[in-house]
């Protein structure tokens, strides 16, 4: 390709991208997108009941199944492997129970499974719909047959929770799914909720669960955070936090109140609605590919016109 023609496809690539891009940015600004749903099923965690008994890691294990002892996380102490004691989620672990010590008087349990985004990210970025929201409990789930493993959650998810099963011949995505198809369908709630002994999980529906925490707010005041952690974090959350400790010492992150996803979503769905960014671009391609190909047919190979034969040389 010339000089001429490689300034030409950037000029109309660029004029492309600029008309199918800035047509979506703009219906974006100003757009207050949907309100939170308080009627989807979520937990609320409160950080001061907690005892670390890890009773609700065994529950989960023993409801949705470990996925194979390959992914077995022994304890240092254990030589006969008789302990399970994972250091963080993984491929066997959908919910864990860890404890952060700043100081003697200043320490907390804390407990990590999925978020349950009300805009979730990791369901905006899997380009085979294998994350997916129910639209009536709001359970962020995973379809391991449509997965490719692009793993594209894993990076979207501000929350660090979906794990890839790296130790596995045919791996998949792991993460908490509220019991969705096992506990929740036959007991009515989750099975870490129902073995916890303190109280310290509880399940409901979202705003059951609000009202909740803002009555223990209210009530002890000086026993808590003034802060229900995921009632506004990236458009809200149905795993809600309670906790003595700013939610940045338990390891959460600070984050906004805008949900990346629901911005990212209006204008990758434009974008590719009817697939008109990929055959504009190319189309452009093939423009400019068969435009080359009659000019180069029309000089020769030093770049000069050829001269026209005589019509005695053809004869």
């Amino acid at each position: 390709m010339s000089p001429k023609s490689r300034r030409d496809f950037l000029k109309l690539a660029g004029l492309a991208s600029a008309g199918l891009v800035a047509a979506p940015a703009l219906a974006v600004t100003g757009s207050t997108g949907p309100a939170i749903n308080d009627e989807e099923l979520g937990m609320l965690y409160d950080a001061t009941k907690c005892v670390g008994c890890k009773a609700c890691m065994a529950a989960c294990k023993r409801v949705n199944g470990d996925y194979g002892a390959l992914s077995y996380e022994q304890a240092a102490f254990d030589p006969d492997k008789l302990w399970d004691a994972p250091q963080d989620l993984s491929g066997s672990t959908r919910t864990l129970i860890k404890l952060f010590k700043e100081s003697p008087r200043e320490w907390s349990y804390v407990k990590y499974s999925c978020m349950h985004c009300q805009k979730p990210s990791c369901v905006s970025v899997c380009p085979v719909s294998a994350m997916v929201k129910d639209k009536i409990t709001g359970i962020v789930d995973y379809k391991k047959d449509a997965c490719i493993g692009c793993r594209y959650c894993q990076v979207a998810c501000a929350f660090n929770i979906p794990k890839f099963q790296w130790d596995k011949a045919i791996p998949q995505i792991v993460k908490c799914d509220l019991c969705k198809n096992t506990y929740l369908k036959s007991n009515g709630t989750s099975a870490c909720a129902d073995a916890c002994p303190t109280g310290a999980i509880l399940f409901g529906k979202r705003r059951e669960l609000l009202a909740e925490a803002k009555k223990r707010l209210a009530e002890h005041p000086r026993q808590y955070v003034n802060h229900i952690y995921g009632e506004y974090e990236l458009g809200g959350t149905n795993h809600l936090y309670l906790a003595a400790l700013p939610a940045t010492k338990l390891g959460l992150p600070e984050l906004q109140q805008e949900a990346p996803a629901e911005f990212s979503e209006k204008i990758q769905h434009t974008i590719y609605k009817g697939f008109i960014a990929p055959v504009a671009l190319y189309g452009t391609l093939c423009f400019i590919a068969v435009r080359n190909m009659k000019k180069q047919n029309s000089h020769g190979s030093d770049g000069q016109t050829p001269p026209r034969h005589r019509e005695d040389d053809r004869q």
